[in-house]
């Protein structure tokens, strides 16, 4: 049966291959060869790490693992893919999936330990983990900066082709997320939420975009927690699920929190909130709108709501002006989303020029001015962070703060809600499915 997104495909690459036509020409180079990567050994080992492919390859292909192979693109020319694919009978060789590309691309199929063989003649450029024998002996300049940061531009605004495939990725991760609900709910350990999450989004470990974040009671207050507890916490306080899924390269970044059977009336009102504050930001999401401006206005319903629930005292304005607030929640609002979770450029201007976050906001990952056609995470977070509240008591800021309530909150963590949102020519497309 003919794929449903070939059509979406061969326009996402038509464009492609025009906007590498003008890059090229700006700057002046007559083609450039993209490394997919390689896996790296273990040191001392010889077992490999998980591996994924350069993002600009994967702009091409949307494979998140094929390695040593190659993209030669000349203007002028049909793209050329140097699939590595020797012959094995350890591992099973790289298999072409039925898509647009295979067919407008020339796919050469052999061993690339090195890089192929490339005729001389004009200015080339290669991209990727090249070394720089291997660029010397192509006669190639390596990972040249401005030609970099102008690919890198190309991925900002996504094709409707990435849109659906990020579509795809959010309703495969919306699966898991319920699965990881019901696995919670029904008494699973850390562990067993992660394996429920898995089956349910039918990915296996190392295919996800990212490790998956499963954090119960204190744990969810560690914004990125690396573990999974094999037992069952004796209190049910909370959880918090920070999952994704990749499809055809691009991510899904989707992230929630339950109340637990144990969990203090509050901590139920305050993620009821946080989902609130979320449709909030979402709903103004549209171009124009100034990113780092959005995140300002999360810390300001933010600190409405911490003093609607009577964990701060004082004024909305306060919390904020006090550093409360960025103590309840140090991380950024949202990052931009495709092939790489936190995807390229975000903190680039189109023309290039560098926009870092405020000081007083440093963890930012966004920094410039949406568009349409641009996806983003909306996450905004509320957590109860000792090393970062503990401060604030010996200050002025102290006297605001109801560490009764906070510390009743505690061993519930914190909270997250995240959705994925597409910047379209009005307003946005939120593609997280529905989940409680």
């Amino acid at each position: 049966m003919a794929d449903p997104l070939a059509t979406l495909q061969q326009q996402h690459l038509q464009a492609l291959e025009r906007h590498y036509v003008e890059t090229l020409a700006a700057l002046g180079y007559d083609g450039v060869l993209i490394y997919s990567g390689r896996p790296a050994l273990h040191f001392g080992d010889d077992q490999y790490a998980s591996f994924c492919s350069y993002g600009h390859f994967q702009h091409w292909t949307g494979q998140a693992g094929l390695a040593h192979s190659w993209l030669l693109i000349r203007p002028g020319r049909r793209p050329v893919c140097y699939l590595h694919a020797p012959d094995d009978f350890w591992h099973l060789p790289a298999q072409l999936p039925d898509e647009a590309w295979t067919e407008r691309l020339e796919v050469i199929p052999g061993r690339y330990d090195e890089a192929p063989p490339i005729a001389a003649g004009g200015r080339l450029a290669v991209v990727g983990d090249v070394s720089a024998a291997t660029s010397a002996a192509l006669g190639a300049e390596l990972n040249p900066a401005a030609l970099l940061t102008a690919l890198d531009e190309g991925r900002v605004r996504k094709s409707d082709y990435e849109v659906a495939c990020l579509g795809e990725a959010n309703r495969m991760a919306g699966l898991g997320h319920r699965a990881a609900r019901e696995a919670f709910l029904a008494g699973g350990s850390e562990l067993d939420v992660h394996l429920a999450y898995l089956q349910a989004s039918r990915q296996r470990e190392s295919e996800l975009p990212y490790g998956n974040i499963v954090g119960s009671g204190a744990h969810a207050a560690v914004l990125h927690y690396q573990h999974y507890d094999t037992q069952a916490p004796r209190e049910r306080y909370s959880l918090l699920v920070d999952a994704g899924h990749r499809h055809r390269g691009y991510c899904a970044d989707i992230t929630r929190t339950w109340a637990g059977a144990d969990a203090e009336p509050l901590f139920g009102d305050l993620v009821a909130g946080m989902h609130d504050i979320k449709q909030r930001l979402v709903e103004a999401v549209a171009p124009g709108v100034d990113f780092v401006e959005l995140h300002e206005r999360m810390h300001c319903l933010l600190g409405e709501l911490l003093v609607a629930s009577g964990l701060v005292t004082g004024s909305a304005e306060t919390a904020v002006e006090s550093g409360i607030t960025r103590a309840f929640c140090p991380h950024g609002l949202g990052h931009l989303l495709g092939i790489q979770v936190h995807d390229v450029a975000g903190r680039r201007a189109s023309d290039g020029t560098a926009l870092p976050p405020p000081a007083q906001h440093p963890a930012l990952r966004l920094t410039r001015e949406l568009e349409a056609g641009m996806a983003v995470t909306i996450e905004p977070g509320l957590y109860v962070i000792p090393m970062l509240l503990e401060p604030l008591t010996s200050g002025p800021a102290g006297r605001h703060l109801n560490r009764a309530s906070i510390e009743r909150l505690a061993p519930h963590g914190g909270i997250r809600i995240e959705d994925n949102v597409v910047v379209t020519a009005n307003s946005a497309r939120n593609l997280t499915a529905d989940i409680e």
